[in-house]
């Protein structure tokens, strides 16, 4: 039963975000779902794979590494991104697994992202986060150093970033986020945004998401590795 669940959840979201862009002017085409099935086992993953679902997030290297090299053994054009922060230490792991990551917010990172692209042949699509509320207790790059970060990731690493990524503070409209950091991205040629999650990705479309990180509304509520029983 929660499986069917989750393929009508997904079927729901997909059809919000056709609403979402249809109301922005867009082309649903413009926007990628990621289905983030952090916490989720395989066996809870597998029937939103199975309905069509081929983008997913993980925020864990440890939890991806344990579960998706099956998973993706059985369905090989599955897309992993890495939506949570990224440990400099876990640079090879996380290059070598994930085809995106949307966590680069240090320079000890990038510098460590370079030597394992470098050292593996392998290209992950790679986002800025920006702490657009400059949260203490977030990651992130500050908004006000964004574009010497940017500039640094590109000229002093040869990283090659496509876009950026932010997680608004939780008790504050998500809009004005969103809307700053698709600013951060005009100005410095991006063409990616990785805005938006169950609560607010509506919102974040019409402000030029192009990537939405949708987690409860297709899984429900986590748990530890919650299976499809749970």
């Amino acid at each position: 039963m929660e499986s069917i669940n989750r393929t009508e959840r997904l079927a729901a979201v997909g059809a919000e975000i056709t609403r979402a862009c249809r109301d922005a002017g867009r082309d649903p085409a413009s926007v990628t779902l990621i289905a983030v099935s952090k916490t989720f086992a395989a066996e809870a993953i597998e029937p939103v794979i199975a309905s069509g679902q081929r983008v997913f997030g993980e925020n864990r290297v440890q939890e991806a590494r344990a579960k998706w090299p099956a998973l993706r053994a059985r369905y090989g054009d599955v897309e992993l991104h890495l939506v949570g922060s990224l440990q400099s230490n876990k640079a090879k792991e996380a290059v070598a697994l994930f085809d995106a990551i949307h966590s680069v917010d240090r320079a000890s990172l990038a510098a460590a992202l370079a030597r394992e692209i470098a050292a593996l042949a392998r290209q992950p699509l790679l986002f800025v986060e920006i702490n657009t509320g400059a949260e203490p207790q977030k990651a992130g790059v500050q908004p006000q150093d964004a574009d010497a970060f940017l500039a640094a990731c590109r000229e002093r690493y040869g990283l090659t970033i496509s876009g950026l990524m932010c997680i608004p503070p939780l008790h504050e409209a998500p809009a004005p986020h969103f809307a700053l950091t698709a600013r951060i991205g005009r100005r410095n040629g991006l063409t990616l945004l990785s805005m938006g999650m169950s609560a607010d990705f509506p919102a974040a479309i019409v402000l030029g998401a192009t990537h939405v990180r949708v987690g409860t509304a297709i899984f429900g509520e986590r748990g530890h590795l919650a299976s499809s029983e749970s």
